[in-house]
C-alpha cells in the first residue's frame, strides 16, 4: 500500500491528503461532507476543498478509466455531465476489483436526486418536466456520439432550470463514445432506459405499499416518445429552393429555440434542378447559456439563461441604444443597476440554494404582476412583492 497513481486536472486540489490506502467507505477524514444524492451502485463519498466539493467514486480500474475518458470527451459537447477532476489507480488492488480505481468529479451544484421530485407513486405535476429533462439529456448525449448504456432515474442528478428541470448524467462507466451512433445503438440505449425506469417506478410503488399497477409504468415509454419527437426535429433535413434563404434562418432559429447551438449548415444540390438539401449540424444544448456568458459573464443553465437574456434584451430595448456600442453600454448598465443589486438581495433574503434560480423565480413573478396589470412593473417593486409573497416559484405547467 502507498500513494496511488493519480491523474489530476489543472485547477483542482492534488487530493494527496486523502487516505487512499483505505477503501472510501472506511474513510474518516475532516474533509468528508454529506451531500444530497440518491442510490449509488458503487461506493461514493464527498470531500470539501477551497476549490469546491468533489465526489469520489470507486470502480474497477477499467471502468474508472473509461468514465474519466467519456466525461472528458463530453466536456466539449455538453454541460449536462459532471466535470472530471481526476483519475486514481491503486496498483496494489486487483484491477478488476471495485476500489482498484476511482474517479473524482466536481459535485454538481444545486442538484438533487429524483426522489425529491416524487409525488405518490409518480411525479405528479412535475411529470412533464421529468419527461422533457430525460428526453433532452438523451438527445444531447446521442448527438455527441455517446452511447450511455445505463440510463436510469438514479444515474441522473436534477436541478431546477427556470420553469423547467435539468437532468445531468452522473454515471458513465458503461458509456462509449463513437463518431456517431447508429439507429440501432440509439434504440438499444432507449430500451435500457425503459427497463431501468420501469424497475425504479415499481420500487417506488412497493415502498409505499401499493400494487404494481399503481406504478407509473408508462414513464419510460413517454420519455421515448418525447425523445423521438425531439430527435426528429433536431435532425430533420429540408429540401428548399435556392431562393428560400429565409428557410435557413428559420431552421437555425428553431434549433436555437430548443436550446441547441448550430455548428454549421450543409447545403447540397438535389438532382439538376433549383432545389437544395439543407442539413444542419447541431452542437450542444448550450445556445442561451453560452450567449449569456459571452455577453455578461453570468453562468446559468440553459432555460435560466434564456429567461435572463429576455430580461436583458427588454432592458436594452426600453432604455438603450440598440447599436453595437449602445448594447455594450446598456449591458453594463443592466448588470450594475439591475442584476447585481437584485441578485445580492436574493442571496441575503431567499432560502433557496441557487440565487440564479431565485432571479428567474423573481422574473416570473414580475411577469405575472405585469400581465395582471396590463403594464410594466418596476423591477424593485416586483422584487419587494416577490419577497413579501414568500418567494413564489414557477407553477408546473399541465401536460400537453
Amino acid at each position: 500500500m502507498g500513494t496511488p497513481k493519480m491523474q489530476i486536472r489543472p485547477g483542482n486540489p492534488d487530493f494527496l491528503d486523502l487516505p487512499w490506502e483505505h477503501p472510501v467507505d472506511e474513510w474518516e477524514h475532516d474533509r468528508l461532507v454529506t451531500m444530497p444524492v440518491g442510490i449509488h451502485r458503487h461506493p461514493v463519498v464527498f470531500v470539501a476543498y477551497d476549490e469546491g466539493v468533489y465526489a469520489v467514486k470507486e470502480l474497477s480500474r477499467r471502468a474508472a478509466r473509461n468514465e474519466f475518458r467519456v466525461l472528458r470527451t463530453l466536456e466539449d459537447h455538453s454541460t449536462r455531465t459532471p466535470e472530471p477532476a481526476g483519475l486514481v489507480e491503486r496498483d496494489w488492488v486487483d484491477p478488476h476489483a471495485e476500489g482498484a480505481g476511482a474517479i473524482i468529479t466536481r459535485f454538481v451544484e444545486h442538484s438533487f436526486p429524483y426522489r425529491r421530485l416524487v409525488s405518490g407513486t409518480g411525479f405528479g405535476a412535475r411529470r412533464p418536466q421529468m419527461l422533457d429533462a430525460l428526453a433532452g439529456l438523451l438527445v444531447e448525449l446521442h448527438m455527441a456520439g455517446c452511447w450511455w448504456g445505463d440510463c436510469s432515474l438514479s444515474n441522473v442528478l436534477y436541478r431546477f432550470d427556470a420553469g423547467e428541470i435539468e437532468a445531468i448524467m452522473i454515471d458513465g462507466e458503461t458509456s462509449a463514445i463513437h463518431p456517431e451512433l447508429s439507429d440501432g445503438q440509439r434504440r438499444e440505449d432507449i430500451v435500457i432506459m425503459k427497463e431501468n425506469v420501469a424497475g425504479e417506478m415499481s420500487d417506488i410503488a412497493a415502498e409505499l405499499g401499493e400494487d404494481i399497477f399503481a406504478a407509473d409504468m408508462s414513464l419510460g415509454e413517454d420519455i421515448e416518445n418525447r425523445y423521438d419527437a425531439l430527435w426528429e426535429e433536431v435532425n430533420a433535413e429540408l429540401i428548399i429552393t435556392r431562393n428560400d434563404a429565409y428557410r435557413i434562418r428559420e431552421r437555425i432559429a428553431r434549433i436555437n429555440e430548443l436550446g441547441f447551438s448550430v455548428d454549421d449548415i450543409e447545403i447540397t444540390p438535389v438532382a439538376e434542378g433549383s432545389l437544395v438539401r439543407l442539413t444542419t449540424h447541431v452542437g450542444g444544448r448550450t445556445f442561451n447559456s453560452d450567449a449569456l456568458t459571452q455577453r455578461t459573464g453570468i453562468e446559468a443553465s440553459e432555460n435560466q439563461a434564456r429567461l435572463i437574456l429576455g430580461d436583458l434584451n427588454y432592458f436594452l430595448a426600453k432604455n438603450g441604444d440598440m447599436s453595437a456600442t449602445g448594447k455594450s453600454v446598456g449591458t453594463f448598465r443592466w448588470l450594475s443597476s439591475q442584476w447585481e443589486p437584485i441578485i445580492q438581495k436574493i442571496s441575503e433574503k431567499w432560502f433557496g440554494e441557487d440565487p440564479v434560480q431565485g432571479y428567474c423565480d423573481y422574473l416570473n413573478h414580475r411577469f405575472i404582476i405585469a400581465s395582471s396589470r396590463g403594464e410594466d412593473v418596476d423591477a424593485f417593486e416586483a422584487l419587494e412583492s416577490w419577497i413579501a409573497n414568500g418567494f413564489p416559484g414557477f407553477d408546473p405547467e399541465p401536460d400537453s
